[in-house]
């Protein structure tokens, strides 16, 4: 996922250096969604790693 949000901000840049800017606002608010889902989710995976008394790999 976080390699999703990576694409979409590669595509975001190259966009707004060509001048397209929906496009580039558009993958802009894409990649931060989709960055702050990827947080989420491993915070989540963190903290369920720790209650289950595992250690992190």
């Amino acid at each position: 996922m976080l390699g999703w949000a990576l694409t979409f901000l590669v595509v975001a840049l190259i966009a707004a250096v060509l001048g397209f800017t929906t496009i580039a606002g558009s993958a802009i608010a894409i990649a931060k969604i989709l960055f702050f889902v990827f947080l989420i989710l491993f915070a989540v995976s963190l903290v369920m790693h720790l209650v289950r008394g595992r250690s992190l790999p």
